[in-house]
């Protein structure tokens, strides 16, 4: 059976590839505490430098796999959906994130946390927590608002529409749009360069620029969380990821 999760090293630069492509990259409990395990790991290795984390040219990730989802009552601090989303808050090493086509939920709330994020130009973003009777997660409600302005961030997480690669641009939220076949190798390229820098500076000028949010976002980050609880184990998204799941079928 295939990894769901392919980490690959090279020249200081760690390659985390989603590879669940049969049920478009959706995250589930195993691959958040692959993915947690692999951000850990690579926290203590000084022989990384940077993280790359991709999915296939055609699909990031469809978010939260809603099967997986409908067996949970909460997320309590132990949940590794909770652990994965404070470890990469907290990753200390430049993150580069390369997306091609659907970029869905946490496919996208994670691209706040990013600090280089490169998209194809068949990537569609969109944040459908509220279609799906649940709350923005990953301390999105603090970051998009500060990216994009509030009413725009109102937009996106409210009215829950896709966006495509160019407003994506537009609005800052990302720093190129390229083709979906340069796509990966350009982030790769763009990995490789920044492994090369000096890592103790490069580290350090990563985390001057987090700092200023360093504490509300992971206070933001369980605020969210305890919403998020409440409102999956509520009528609405019980009801409304049901009849998703349904239509899937």
């Amino acid at each position: 059976m295939d990894p769901i999760i392919i980490a690959e090293q090279q020249d200081g630069l760690l390659t985390l590839t989603l590879n669940r492509p049969d049920k478009r990259n959706a995250l589930n409990t195993a691959m958040y505490r692959a993915l947690t395990e692999a951000l850990r790991q690579a926290t203590e290795d000084d022989a990384i430098h940077a993280l790359l984390i991709q999915g296939q040219p055609d699909c990031f990730t469809a978010g939260n796999d809603l099967a997986d989802f409908m067996g949970k009552t909460g997320l309590d601090p132990d949940d590794p959906i909770l652990q994965f989303l404070h470890t990469l808050a907290d990753f200390p090493k430049p993150v580069i994130a390369a997306v091609g086509g659907a970029a869905v939920g946490i496919g996208t709330t994670l691209l706040l946390h990013c600090d280089l994020v490169y998209l194809a130009d068949n990537a569609r973003l969109q944040l459908p927590f509220v279609e799906l009777g649940l709350v923005p997660e990953f301390a999105s409600s603090l970051l998009l608002p500060r990216s994009v302005g509030h009413l725009k961030a109102a937009e996106l997480l409210l009215l829950a529409e896709a966006i495509d690669a160019d407003e994506a641009l537009q609005l800052g939220l990302a720093n190129r749009v390229l083709t979906a076949e340069a796509l990966l190798p350009f982030a790769r390229e763009q990995g490789l360069k920044l492994a090369a820098k000096a890592p103790k500076a490069l580290q350090k000028s990563k985390a001057l620029l987090k700092q200023e949010l360093r504490q509300a976002v992971h206070f933001v980050i369980d605020l969210e969380a305890r919403a998020f609880s409440l409102a999956l184990q509520g009528e609405e998204a019980q009801m409304r990821i049901a009849q998703r799941l349904k239509g899937r079928k």
